[in-house]
């Protein structure tokens, strides 16, 4: 049985289960299939056809992919939208020979030939776009009109000027380089594939008209409601869509320099199962740049290899279709079944045995009535006040559920105004030097406000860990700071993996999702300090001006992290064997320190807590409210020393004042409480506090 618990430590503690899940939401996960797919068609065809993997040979096929490429970005542009271009093949064919016709018979030079080429193409588009996107026709009927209608000009105009394009010659080492030449090494087409899916992928996932063509093809009702150019971003989709068509056609004019009625057949479908096999969406709202060029890489070798093995003429349009239901099938069943994998394995609860907890029946935690007498301030004013916290005049001032700043004014409370709108879920509060407002806010990351009520971000990311499966660079959950005589802003993160409205998930894991952040705002810099904790909250800078004391709540513990000294960056345990969840650290007048206790540990969850099997199975096989959780019904309040000593505690055992406390302040001879839970705000008189004695001047020295 011992051996058992062995392994099953060794197990959870050397196999991170998480991992998986992490992986799977990922939206680059979407190109792991199409990927496997492009090493299996190079493998596969590598191997069968001679030389391959020459020189010459890949030369010629980089050629080839910087034409075909641009047509299934072409495609995928559309698509986002949630749109489709059957018209690609040809407007592919509408710029080949308009690119001939003016260089040929016209005698246009080549640098008047190019945008020409690519306006009367994007004219085209344009026209889709207009028919589509103003004027509401679908997709698919509009572009098939077009394709037949364009397919119909062109080989009318191949009919009249065919012969005469074919007789004459394009004397120009521009357009011979355009053909056959190479920039930095690279063949020309190639080249220029990449600069277009350099600038497209910038624009797709780093600017606002990328992240609204998203939108609107996940839901383009709901992009409508929210005040989205809905028609005009569908008609631009559209409109470059043709224009990557006249620059595709171009490039192929310039290498074949000849027109045919066959030129651009069938590239539409082409480039149809290119796009949808690299997993770009028919649905839209879900495509890349990437899974283009995956998706037109897999076509083009497979085209190229089944001409080159010498099948009969029916193998390609047999194999792409093939291609196309495949790509469709596992289009469909990835986004049906995605999400439910990914709820099955996500959540990965970690092994972790509590040590015993400390009795509450005697000592200085045994249970008493000190908060039954507890003062109300803003009853129903208020929604949340996670933390509170005062400044030199004495006012007073909290957070709401709401992204309100508010305040109350002394000496009764009774009026108080709205400070500021910060937005998110402000938590914790401090107060710099220049009686700046430093706030932490649950998804949004930390903020100051002036004293004028001014908000400015401060910071919402930090570096990302190297190695680390997570992408932890954004601030996700910031909830307690604190600030160093040097001006350093210290501040937890509880957790890294779940939002603010998901925190008992991160109490069914307990796998040490959270960490010690620090900014300077002297450089602008935010740097982790300490990671892999487990929920850390409360955070107060130590009167030794060397650490910083920060409470793990799940791990029922309090902990100081030395920032300068012999012992700078070592973490050692000041507090264990928490009988309950510890919250908001803050000092008190006499060099001591408060720390609000959240929630009561109960024995069923520490007993949960070494079952980690138990706990998955639970998150997947019921519902969320009728989990184990934190027993967050009652909490107190404790005072413990540098030593680790706790010296006293302050309950409510009726449950009736302040049944959840998150946060307390002492200010002139009053402790303040706060609780995310409430209503309200309390405070009670302390007896042997230092009437005068505020925590601005304890930190700053007094008034500036």
């Amino acid at each position: 049985m011992a051996q058992a618990g062995t392994l099953t430590k060794l197990r959870y503690r050397f196999i991170p289960d998480h991992v998986l899940g992490e992986i799977l939401s990922k939206k680059w996960i979407d190109n792991t299939i199409p990927f496997l797919v492009l090493v299996a068609v190079i493998i596969v065809f590598g191997s069968l056809i001679p030389n391959f993997f020459t020189a010459g040979n890949l030369s010629i096929t980089a050629r080839q992919l910087g034409e075909f490429a641009l047509l299934c970005i072409a495609m995928m542009a559309v698509i986002v939208v949630g749109g489709i271009d059957l018209s690609v093949g040809s407007n592919f064919a509408l710029g080949n020979f308009t690119a001939l016709a003016l260089l040929n018979l016209a005698g246009w030079p080549v640098w008047a030939t190019i945008p020409a080429v690519i306006l009367i193409c994007g004219a085209v588009g344009f026209i889709n776009g207009v028919l589509i996107g103003y004027l509401r026709l679908r997709a698919f009927m509009t572009t098939l009109v077009t394709l037949i209608i364009v397919r119909a000009v062109v080989d009318m105009l191949l009919l009249k000027y065919a012969q005469a394009m074919s007789l004459s010659f394009v004397d120009s080492a521009a357009w011979d380089r355009i053909g056959m030449g190479n920039v930095l090494g690279l063949p020309f087409s190639f080249a220029v594939l990449v600069v277009v899916a350099l600038v497209g992928h910038i624009l797709i996932t780093r600017s606002r008209p990328g992240w609204r063509a998203m939108a609107i093809g996940g839901s383009r009702r709901s992009a409508h409601n929210i005040g989205l150019p809905v028609r005009g971003i569908i008609c631009s989709a559209y409109t470059i869509s043709g224009m990557l068509c006249g620059l595709a056609g171009l490039l192929y004019a310039a290498r074949l320099s000849g027109a045919g009625s066959d030129t651009g057949m069938g590239m539409e479908i082409m480039a149809l199962t290119a796009a949808v096999l690299g997993g770009n969406s028919l649905g839209g709202g879900r495509g890349s740049i990437v899974k283009a060029l995956i998706g037109a890489v897999i076509v083009l070798v497979m085209t190229n290899g089944i001409l080159r093995l010498g099948l009969n003429s029916g193998s390609g349009p047999m194999v792409l279709g093939l291609l196309l239901i495949f790509a469709v099938f596992i289009d469909v069943r990835w986004n049906k079944n995605r999400d439910k994998l990914l709820n099955k394995v996500y959540v990965s609860p970690t092994l972790i045995e509590m040590p015993q907890p400390r009795s509450t029946s005697e000592g200085a935690f045994a249970l008493n009535d000190r908060l039954a007498d507890v003062e109300i301030i803003g009853l129903g004013a208020v929604e949340s006040p996670e933390d509170v916290i005062l400044d030199e005049d004495d006012v007073l001032y909290c957070g709401t559920r709401h992204g309100d700043i508010v305040r109350f004014f002394p000496p009764d409370y009774q009026r108080h105004e709205v400070f500021a709108h910060i937005g998110g879920a402000p938590l914790g509060m401090s107060f710099d030097k220049d009686r700046n407002l430093i706030v932490c806010v649950g998804g949004m990351g930390l903020y100051q406000i002036s004293p004028a009520g001014a908000v400015a971000k401060l910071t919402d990311e930090t570096s990302r860990s190297t190695f680390s499966i997570v992408d932890d660079s954004r601030l996700r959950l910031a909830d307690d700071c604190d600030i160093a005589p040097d001006g350093k802003i210290y501040f937890s993160e509880a957790t890294i993996r779940y939002e603010m409205h998901d925190w008992p998930v991160d109490a069914l894991e307990s796998r040490g999702n959270g960490r010690i952040i620090s900014y300077d705002p002297a450089t602008g810099k935010t740097r982790t300090e300490v990671r892999k904790l487990i929920f850390p909250n409360g955070v107060c800078t130590a009167r030794d001006g060397q650490s910083i004391l920060f409470a793990e709540s799940w791990a029922c513990r309090i902990s100081r992290y030395w920032i300068a000294g012999p012992k700078a960056g070592q973490v050692e345990v000041v507090v264990d064997r928490l009988p309950g969840y510890p919250d908001n650290i803050n000092r008190a007048s006499d060099g001591t320190y408060w720390c609000a206790i959240m929630g009561m540990r109960s024995p069923a969850l520490d007993v949960a807590l070494r079952m980690p099997a138990f706990r998955r199975r639970m998150s997947r096989r019921i519902a969320p409210d009728q989990w184990l959780y934190p027993n967050l019904n009652i909490g107190c309040v404790v005072r413990f020393n540098d030593a680790g000593e706790v010296l006293e505690s302050l309950w409510d055992q009726g449950a009736k004042n302040h049944p959840m406390i998150t946060s307390m302040r002492e200010h002139k001879g009053w402790l303040y409480l706060g609780g995310i839970t409430n209503n309200r705000i309390g405070r009670i008189r302390l007896s042997d506090a230092n009437p005068t004695w505020s925590a601005w001047s304890d930190y700053w020295g007094g008034k500036a």
